[in-house]
């Protein structure tokens, strides 16, 4: 009920409620709804989904708005997000009983930028698992969320919309789209690389090819070296002859009689 105007308070608990009310009645029509879940304190865990966070939240476009969508998103009111190539679309409940529509486009990652950035990874990445567990070396941080130039876009290149009547161009409901993208990394780091239209296999083939080729080379080299500087016959204790003097045929004393082994018997342990 409303007084003066004013729409009755709403706990937290009523908004999760009625986010839970609206996706329960929007799976009964699209199987494939995908709502975002927050239960631990911070909105991302990963190194993907927080790195995606820590660069909206450090553009000056972006920080002072962006703030307003962390609520909606632990309330449950992204009920719905997909993310295709250079698009993410949801549905976000609002005070309104149908959900509100949001698009956000981003552009595609420079291919110049991105080739600089696959030849910056070659022997630098030693595993699949551990590109998209975020452990790899400081000087690949700084090159994948370097601005303008690394993986991560900038507000230029992010187009947003909502259906919702807020004229404002971030609304509560697109920044908790946004935070609700980093959620998303969490559960599949290579949707980054999805989104942002990059070729992941080329990436982690390139610099896996390139670590494996370094080992190899330096195996060689180090048994190329040892070879070097071993005298062979030392090595194995072998005496080489002189390969003008002739070989000498080897003999084998005859084995004993039979009788006389018997009379030896066995020989006694030491």
């Amino acid at each position: 009920m409303a007084y003066g105007g004013y729409k009755e308070y709403e706990t937290i608990a009523q908004k999760k409620a009625r986010a839970a009310k609206s996706v329960e009645k929007l799976k009964k029509k699209n199987k494939q709804l995908s709502p975002i879940v927050c239960t631990g304190r911070k909105l991302a865990i990963t190194w993907w989904g927080s790195a995606w966070n820590e660069n909206l939240e450090r553009y000056a476009d972006f920080s002072n708005r962006i703030s307003r969508g962390r609520n909606y998103l632990r309330q449950g009111a992204v009920l719905d997000l997909q993310i295709a190539p250079g698009q993410v679309t949801a549905l976000v409940q609002g005070s309104r009983i149908k959900p509100y529509q949001v698009v956000i486009k981003i552009h595609p990652l420079n291919p110049d930028t991105w080739q600089d950035i696959v030849k910056a990874c070659a022997g630098s990445i030693h595993s699949f698992q551990d590109l998209i567990s975020g452990r790899f070396p400081k000087t690949l941080v700084e090159i994948f969320t370097a601005r303008g130039t690394g993986l991560f876009p900038s507000p230029r290149e992010i187009a947003m919309s909502c259906s919702c009547p807020d004229w404002a161009g971030m609304c509560k409901h697109i920044a908790a789209v946004l935070y609700g993208i980093g959620v998303r990394f969490d559960e599949d780091p290579l949707l980054f690389f999805h989104l942002r239209q990059a070729n992941f296999d080329e990436l982690i083939t390139l610099a896996l090819d390139q670590t494996t080729q370094t080992l190899l080379d330096r195996a060689d080299n180090k048994s190329m070296r040892s070879l070097e500087h071993t005298d062979l016959s030392e090595l194995f204790a072998i005496d080489f002859a002189d390969s003008n003097e002739p070989v000498q045929p080897l003999e084998i004393a005859p084995a004993p009689p039979a009788a006389e082994r018997k009379k030896r018997g066995r020989p006694r342990k030491t």
